[in-house]
């Protein structure tokens, strides 16, 4: 009599991902914010997961990525790695934690991975911050960079618009992906640039690159999932593609839950002890 035994995912790992970017599979990448929604998308077998500074919009209800504190993505990424099973769990370092002061960059990433329990950081810069990366890989914490748009540096963009366009940007965004690489970050996130960019960055260096309005060209892509849900009914670049339209359905539902409250019918004799 044989046995059928559940098939068990192995954990993703820094070492992993790489095999996947040399075999030619595609690496899935999103975000979460709390355990609930981290244990559903880990269960789907998600390969990463991005505790992301996004959570200062879509939790916080913030403009900006700006205000979020070390101690909130303490928070979320803790909530996160207690309901992760399989997946890679990436903590955004949030703004002002680590520009400029490589001894404040890791004393951020060791309370991050001492307190939450995550598998690696991530931090917005190229040359600008070699110093705080160089210091916080010395300690053996994993960075995942990110390049193109850096929603931390938004006020000094003044505009959410594609990066990179003119020659100069590009040029600069390719020797900062090279640097990346030469000073140990395991993968970078590409952020809305033109698609040809972003696959001459794949093609230049050996490690991962995660695309998000990147094109197709990269290693895998990544989106904020209350976005590719539909839950944040307001947001619709280009890039997104919504896989679902859950700000109709919560709606509906609890409209139903409200009428059937009013009107009485909730509980009903079944629902009663």
């Amino acid at each position: 009599m044989s046995v059928h035994k559940k098939e068990v995912k192995k954990k993703v790992t820094t070492h992993s991902l790489l095999k996947l970017k040399q075999k030619g599979e595609k690496i899935s990448m999103l975000t979460a914010y709390d355990y609930s929604m981290a244990k559903i998308i880990d269960g789907a077998g998600i390969d990463i997961i991005l505790v992301g500074d996004s959570a200062s919009n879509v939790m916080a209800g913030n403009e900006t990525t700006l205000p979020i504190t070390l101690d909130h993505m303490i928070y979320h990424a803790s909530s996160v790695v207690k309901a992760v099973e399989t997946a890679l769990v990436v903590v955004d370092i949030p703004f002002g934690s680590y520009q400029g002061d490589s001894h404040k960059a890791l004393d951020s990433a060791i309370r991050i991975m001492k307190e939450t329990g995550g598998h690696a950081v991530k931090m917005e810069g190229g040359a600008e911050i070699k110093n705080s990366i160089e210091r916080i890989l010395s300690a053996g914490v994993p960075v995942m960079g990110h390049l193109g748009l850096m929603p931390q540096s938004i006020y000094k963009y003044g505009t959410y618009a594609v990066r990179a366009k003119q020659e100069e940007e590009a040029n600069k965004l390719i020797e900062d992906a090279k640097l990346l690489e030469e000073l140990g970050c395991f993968a970078m996130v590409l952020e809305k640039i033109p698609a040809e960019l972003a696959k001459r960055v794949a093609e230049a260096v050996s490690i991962p690159v995660i695309g998000i309005g990147a094109g197709q060209d990269v290693d895998g892509q990544v989106l904020v999932m209350h976005d590719m849900l539909g839950i944040n009914n307001d947001f619709a670049p280009r890039f997104l593609r919504k896989y679902a339209n859950l700000h109709e359905i919560i709606t509906d539902a609890v409209g139903s839950y409200i009428e059937d409250v009013k009107g009485r019918d909730f509980p009903n004799e079944k629902e009663c002890y």
